[in-house]
């Protein structure tokens, strides 16, 4: 779908789209394309986030006081929806939006002034600390400690399901500073340096073979006082408003538009079981009609969204909503393509990553060779940043009012 632009809007997407032409290789094409995980690989992300960052676009969602674009909503939405047209690598968005807007709506002046451009310029890598163990989906029940000693905190207690904590120097995380009263009371959020005493990092790989997450082990790791965001116990709030950042601060729509778009070009040269092409087969041209009419429905709810967060407003529980229609239209469009490639998908090379040159030549097409590792991957959706039913019980409460 598409909506109506203005004669300069149309411009601005020109303009980018000769920008990704010229600066959009296609090694990181390639690289993007052939990365099953959430994020692609910092090889392949970080010099595409340089280039942006150099045209000053790295920001886009910022405001312009710390170095954002100052673009409208629709602008946004144009050069979401353009990077995700062109098969551009997914960046790793700990740092530009999930961390960025807590520092520059909670933090110091000094913590503003230190980490917000160490974000832009890469100096700076950062991972969640959020799920533990025995708290993932319930993260009030955390208890990884952080005891007041002087100047310092000293920290104490594991991060799970720690994405590209492997390749980060830094970690925001929450905390148990207070364990006196209600259980949320006592969460505070810490910015924490991974090259500290005291931390190890032990790799999680998934089912599909890949190692994007892990379990980060702190003990007697001391952190600065000045390392608190926020005041003490103010970690909740802070959450909260990370979390719905993560939901909505990004258009899924674009992305999972682009993933239906390869599929039909595939499916125009794969033979069904009449003698004819699969793309002419009526089931399977419903079937990915479903799909698409789900997508672009997704897209109008996020459009809204972004209306909304123009006008000033916090994007809000309609978040939740937006999270729990992409995770489980994503998981079907990989599904799509897996069922696309048949016993072709079956193939799982164990090789990462997928792009290097040690990796088994594929069968059929590399497309059928990273299927089945990005429909398992995909699996994953419906879990982080919050459960389907954790989601389906935001919407309840706070937009059906039950």
């Amino acid at each position: 779908m598409d909506i109506a632009l203005t004669e300069e809007e149309e411009r601005f997407r020109s303009e980018l789209q000769q920008w990704l032409k010229a600066n959009l290789t296609p090694e990181l094409r390639r690289g993007a394309r052939l990365s099953p995980g959430v994020f692609a690989e910092p090889d392949v992300a970080v010099p595409f986030m340089a280039k942006l960052n150099e045209e000053g676009w790295l920001a886009y969602q910022w405001p312009e006081a710390h170095g954002g674009t100052g673009w409208s909503a629709t602008k946004k939405y144009i050069f979401e929806k353009e990077l995700a047209l062109a098969g551009a690598p997914n960046s790793a968005v700990m740092g530009t939006k999930l961390v960025a807007p807590v520092l520059w709506t909670f933090g110091s002046d000094a913590q503003k002034d230190y980490y917000l451009p160490r974000i832009l310029s890469g100096e700076d890598y950062w991972c969640q600390g959020f799920s533990e163990p025995g708290s993932g989906s319930d993260l009030a029940s955390l208890s990884c400690r952080a005891r007041r000693d002087g100047d310092k905190y000293v920290v104490d207690g594991s991060k799970i399901w720690t994405t590209h904590a492997q390749f980060s120097n830094r970690m925001f995380a929450l905390v148990r500073t207070d364990n006196s009263g209600k259980k949320q009371a006592g969460i505070s959020f810490l910015l924490i340096d991974l090259d500290t005493p005291g931390i190890s990092v032990r790799p999680i790989h998934n089912i599909a073979g890949d190692h994007d997450v892990n379990q980060v082990f702190l003990e007697n790791v001391e952190v600065p006082l000045e390392n608190l965001v926020g005041e003490e116990g103010a970690g909740w709030a802070i959450a909260k408003f990370l979390l719905e950042n993560e939901r909505g601060g990004s258009c899924h729509a674009p992305k999972l538009g682009h993933a239906l778009d390869v599929i039909e070009r595939a499916a125009a040269d794969m033979p069904d079981s009449a003698g004819g092409m699969l793309a002419d087969d009526l089931a399977w041209r419903r079937r990915v009609a479903r799909l698409r009419l789900r997508q672009e429905a997704l897209e109008m709810i996020e459009l809204k969204i972004l209306a909304n967060v123009a006008k000033g407003r916090d994007p809000g529980p309609q978040t939740s909503l937006t999270k729990l229609i992409a995770s489980s239209l994503n998981q079907d469009i990989d599904l799509l393509a897996v069922d696309l490639y048949g016993p072709r998908a079956l193939q799982l090379p164990v090789e990462r990553p997928l792009y290097g040159e040690d990796v088994p030549e594929p069968i059929g097409s590399e497309d059928a060779q990273v299927a089945m590792a990005r429909y398992l991957n995909s699996r994953a959706w419906s879990i982080f940043g919050g459960t389907n039913e954790v989601q389906s019980t935001i919407i309840a409460k706070t937009v059906l009012g039950m």
